[in-house]
């Protein structure tokens, strides 16, 4: 049986035989609407490569503990993938954090690139930008990952020009793009930065930006894929040819 997964702030220094609480929202929807109940054995992670497992010892309105049975430090898995999202509308910006959240990216970066149809301004960037991780973290705690992802503050062209330029391989999806994704070599170690366009397309302007700041232009194959799956497609395409999934 698949055991429940619950977030904690941190599981540094706890080892076997150390009592754990669980308090806020997390523990209120573990008692209150996952009904769990004194004895079930949960997992605890913090999502930073930490996680123990043990028995509930007790439960209340907006708080439980667990018993520590078992303690479990996971390193830090590399070649680091970042993905840097153009806002998409409606739900498909969801849809992009949660599946590249299972395939085990490690931070996704929000960009208002030039065609994005959504407008984060204001209060709405901060709910959408909310939803972005609560996402993430449900999807992290769904798929059973030791590191949860990182969802970063609302990029500009500058600043994913800077991540660009920053890491050990940058690629660019681009349906008019001639070199293909899968001739290329994935560093052991380092930083691997995919960006994804909007449902319109990047502009030439963006493109030539991002070239110039080091990324490689690709295409994946001759189907053009939603902005809300192309990035996912992309990483499992390279994450295939790293440790992380040998």
């Amino acid at each position: 049986m698949t055991l429940p997964v619950h977030l904690v702030p941190s599981l540094a220094g706890v080892s076997p035989g150390a009592t754990v609480t669980v308090e806020g929202d997390e523990a209120h929807h573990a008692v209150a609407v996952r009904r769990l109940r004194v004895g079930e054995t949960v997992v605890l992670t913090d999502g930073a490569g930490r996680s123990v497992t043990g028995a509930v010892a007790s439960t209340g309105k907006r708080v439980f503990t667990v018993d520590v049975a078992q303690a479990q430090e996971v390193p830090r898995p590399g070649p680091s993938f970042v993905v840097v999202q153009a806002l998409p509308k409606g739900d498909r910006g969801e849809l992009a954090v949660e599946v590249l959240t299972e395939v085990g990216v490690d931070q996704v970066v929000p960009w208002a690139a030039a065609r994005s149809v959504a407008v984060w301004k204001g209060e709405r960037a901060a709910k959408s930008l909310a939803r972005w991780r609560s996402t993430a973290r449900e999807a992290a705690k769904q798929a059973r990952r030791a590191w949860h992802p990182e969802v970063a503050e609302l990029a500009s062209m500058a600043d994913v020009a800077r991540l660009v330029a920053g890491a050990d391989l940058a690629v660019v999806l681009h349906e008019e793009a001639t070199a293909p994704l899968a001739g290329l070599d994935v560093p052991a170690s380092g930083v691997v930065v995919v960006v994804v366009g909007p449902e319109g397309g990047l502009t030439d302007d963006e493109v030539t930006a991002l070239v110039d700041a080091g990324a490689v232009s690709v295409r994946l194959g001759t189907e053009v894929l939603r902005t809300s799956t192309a990035g996912v497609a992309a990483c499992a395409a390279l994450l295939a040819r790293t440790d992380r999934w040998h």
